[in-house]
């Protein structure tokens, strides 16, 4: 099992960094880093299971789920035993907008 973090979902994860880096301090940072990769071992362990992406499942697409990290959305999607993380989403984002961007390349 592995997980693998596509560039975009590496692009939200540097610009949460800078954001909380900005306006909060390098220790805030880190321990929200620490929480986003707990709960992707927990992912990736089958530990904890996300649930379907409303928007997503709404329409009878029901294999990219998310799961809450405080103020974060993660999505992600299992093939095979591997995770695949599309986006860190943050609560103040339009998260459908997001996902058309993101998961549909549109």
């Amino acid at each position: 099992m592995a997980v693998f973090i596509l560039p975009d979902a590496q692009e939200d994860l540097l610009s949460l960094q800078e954001y909380m880096q900005g306006k909060w301090s390098e220790a805030d940072w880190l321990k929200a880093e620490d929480e986003i990769f707990e709960k992707l071992t927990l992912v990736d362990t089958g530990f904890l299971t996300g649930a379907p992406v409303q928007e997503l499942a709404s329409v009878g697409v029901f294999e990219y789920q998310n799961v809450f990290i405080s103020h974060h959305k993660l999505v992600y999607r299992r093939i095979n035993a591997d995770v695949y993380v599309y986006a860190l989403a943050v609560y103040r984002q339009d998260f459908p907008t997001l996902l058309m961007k993101r998961l549909l390349k549109i």
